[in-house]
């Protein structure tokens, strides 16, 4: 049986099916993953599409990780700290498909989600003008950080605790906190505080 979903980042469409077994009532796993699903799979879209790949690719990306989480969940494995879990997942796959896609040289016309994308347009146009040269520059700033401070300022970002970026990541507690201080430091240097 499938359950399908439909859902949109930004103005594109995605349409998401869930393979249930057997039965038209969900089990306890598959509804667990279907709540996960819910609660971070915008949060997991927008961390891979930060790695640079395309979002069809970070769509695919992002099912493989709930697929993953369903066999984990299923094969009785460890519950404990399921969102680091599935952004570890993410973060391991995203670089396998930034790999891959340097690898390929792939030359094709990829969309890009950019942060005009999500602009509101009610603010008046020298608002918007300061607004993106605002941001224009802290992009510079964080583009220009080094590949592990970004990461770490897009997880926290995305609401992880210090312990469970450093989990993903595979570095230390400390070089969590160094690196975002660093990271925001930064930040707040190129905001003139």
């Amino acid at each position: 049986m499938y359950v399908s979903f439909t859902g949109s980042v930004g103005e594109m469409p995605y349409p998401i099916r869930v393979v249930t077994t057997g039965s038209a009532k969900p089990s306890e796993i598959e509804s667990q993953v279907l709540v996960l699903f819910e609660q971070f799979h915008d949060p997991i879209l927008r961390y891979t599409i930060s790695f640079g790949i395309s979002i069809q690719d970070a769509e695919e990306i992002a099912q493989e990780v709930f697929l993953a989480l369903f066999r984990h969940l299923q094969a009785g494995k460890s519950q404990a700290n399921l969102r680091g879990w599935i952004f570890r997942v993410a973060h391991n796959l995203a670089l396998k498909q930034r790999i891959s896609n340097h690898k390929l040289h792939t030359s094709l016309d990829q969309e890009t989600i950019t942060i005009d994308t999500y602009l509101d347009s009610s603010p008046d146009p020298e608002e918007q003008v300061f607004f993106a040269q605002r941001q224009n520059r802290l992009l510079a700033v964080v583009n220009a950080l080094p590949e592990t401070d970004q990461q770490c300022l897009r997880l926290r970002a995305e609401g992880l605790r210090y312990r469970e970026i450093a989990a993903v990541l595979g570095i230390s507690l400390g070089s969590v906190s160094i690196s975002l201080t660093r990271s925001l430091a930064r930040l707040n240097r190129a905001e003139g505080r």
